[in-house]
């Protein structure tokens, strides 16, 4: 007997079917008049993502679709890590030192790579098509509600910093008095349209819009590519002008280990890990890859090869941008892009970074809207139809959802604030917190002693890195520094 679709409530020969919140399984059965009738037609009880299933004969919205590939899926995944998060790596390693910084991104990914590997396994058993539903397996409902808001909460200050650091880019930012100029504004000067507000305005409307418009992630797969690519043509270029500036003598020693001069600056030190594990955030796109996979049992292998491309890409990019700014590494990497390297064509390689990594966020951002999109919705209408197949609604939650996000983006002026705030808070619940409180309920009994030892881990270290980080940020607002950590 085929199994049935978890991700679609289903009318089979005058039986409609649907699923409930916490496990998917079927929890009513009842007979219907005609299933082209609307009116005849009772929602699901929660807006699952629609997926491919065991029967050849589903086709979500009668798109044809056969299933994605494991290629698409590595680039859906590895744009969903490599997002902002990367701009900020090259500030938090000079912070920590080059080693200790290093070394901070490795453990992080490995300990990326358990927590999904944790999701995935118990999404099966539980046999749940999204992380919120595998959260609501081991603690109800409530558990689901957190876990949703956790993830609205990440996502959306993930996507302001994205609009920050577009908005960086085409039309400039202050830093400390000085006006580092956009990439717009140096080609056609100061005017109304080169503004900020009236750029990112432009980009929503003839970029985000048509993207975020889709219904199935694997959708964004050409896209994803792109973004990938143009991520590793900003740290090719990087890595082209340190080794010219190496070989004219012109690099200095990088700080291996961080300056400490007082307490205030030993505390802000673990002020930097919520930044990394921002970085590494792509838990709540996991289970709708898998969903779309042709072959669902590939998911681990795309998640390591994800991984393991996106950990090369912050290693590469945090390690040249400390040898190549040092201690001027500002906050957002991208800001020291706006003037002379001491080579060469230096304009034309300025505006090329700048320009490369502007377009890749903006082809990153629908694919972190996706799940935003999703959570939001589960929380707003728990009971409604799936928000694919509810026009009106989709279109009015992304809508809302575009506007919070733009707003956002004129309230928050520093690129390190928003990452701390949802790194030290909902970050680490998505990431970390959860994935190991769901495998020590193991309400199915398949974890295993390493499982509760690494889950243990994982919880005691995002509960102290956050504490420390919020504190901290609460102790530099009436003590200084003393520029221990920036001179």
């Amino acid at each position: 007997m085929r199994r049935i679709p978890r991700s679609l409530s289903h009318i089979f020969k005058g039986q409609f079917i649907f699923f409930n919140g916490i496990n998917d399984n079927p929890i009513i059965k009842m007979t219907v008049l005609s299933s082209s009738d609307p009116k005849n037609r009772r929602p699901p009880r929660t807006p699952l993502l629609p997926q491919k299933s065991d029967d050849e004969s589903f086709d979500a919205h009668g798109s044809g679709f056969d299933g994605a590939s494991n290629l698409g899926a590595v680039f859906n995944l590895s744009t969903t890590i490599v997002g902002a998060g990367i701009m900020g790596l090259p500030a938090t390693v000079n912070q920590l030192g080059l080693i200790p910084g290093l070394l901070t991104i490795i453990c992080v990914s490995m300990l990326t790579e358990s927590s999904i590997d944790m999701i995935i396994r118990f999404s099966r058993a539980s046999k749940s098509a999204t992380y919120s539903g595998v959260a609501a397996d081991a603690f109800g409902s409530s558990g689901r509600n957190i876990l949703q808001a956790c993830i609205v909460i990440n996502n959306l200050g993930m996507l302001v910093v994205y609009m920050i650091i577009i908005g960086d880019v085409l039309s400039g930012t202050w830093e400390d008095g000085f006006h580092h100029r956009g990439l717009i504004e140096e080609w056609f000067g100061e005017h109304w349209w080169t503004t900020r507000s009236a750029l990112l305005l432009l980009t929503t409307l003839f970029v985000f819009a048509p993207l975020i418009s889709f219904k199935r992630v694997n959708s964004l797969r050409y896209t994803s590519a792109l973004s990938v690519g143009l991520a590793v043509v900003f740290v090719a270029i990087t890595a082209g002008v340190v080794i010219v500036k190496l070989m004219e003598g012109k690099i200095g020693m990088p700080r291996l280990m961080p300056k400490l001069v007082n307490q205030a600056s030993f505390w802000k030190l673990f002020t930097s890990v919520p930044v990394v594990v921002t970085a590494y955030i792509c838990h709540h796109n996991i289970l709708p890859i898998e969903n779309e996979l042709k072959d669902p049992t590939q998911m681990k292998s795309i998640v390591r090869k994800s991984l393991a491309l996106c950990s090369s890409v912050y290693i590469a990019t945090s390690f040249f941008g400390v040898v190549l700014f040092g201690d001027h590494t500002m906050d957002d990497v991208l800001a020291n892009f706006d003037g002379d390297l001491g080579i060469p064509y230096s304009s034309l390689l300025d505006d090329l970074v700048r320009m490369s990594y502007g377009l890749h966020l903006m082809l990153v951002f629908p694919i972190v809207f996706f799940s935003l999109r999703i959570n939001v919705d589960g929380l707003l209408f728990p009971y409604a139809i799936p928000i694919a197949f509810d026009d009106r609604r989709f279109m009015s939650v992304t809508v809302a959802l575009m506007g919070f996000i733009l707003m956002g983006a004129s309230c928050v002026p520093s690129i390190w604030d928003a990452f701390q705030f949802t790194g030290a808070t909902a970050a680490v619940c998505v990431g970390f917190i959860f994935p190991a409180a769901i495998t020590l309920r193991d309400t199915h009994g398949i974890a295993t002693k390493n499982d509760r030892l690494i889950s243990w881990m994982m919880i005691i270290l995002a509960v102290s890195t956050s504490t420390v980080a919020v504190t901290s940020d609460i102790y530099s607002l009436f003590f200084s520094v003393d520029e221990g950590i920036t001179s």
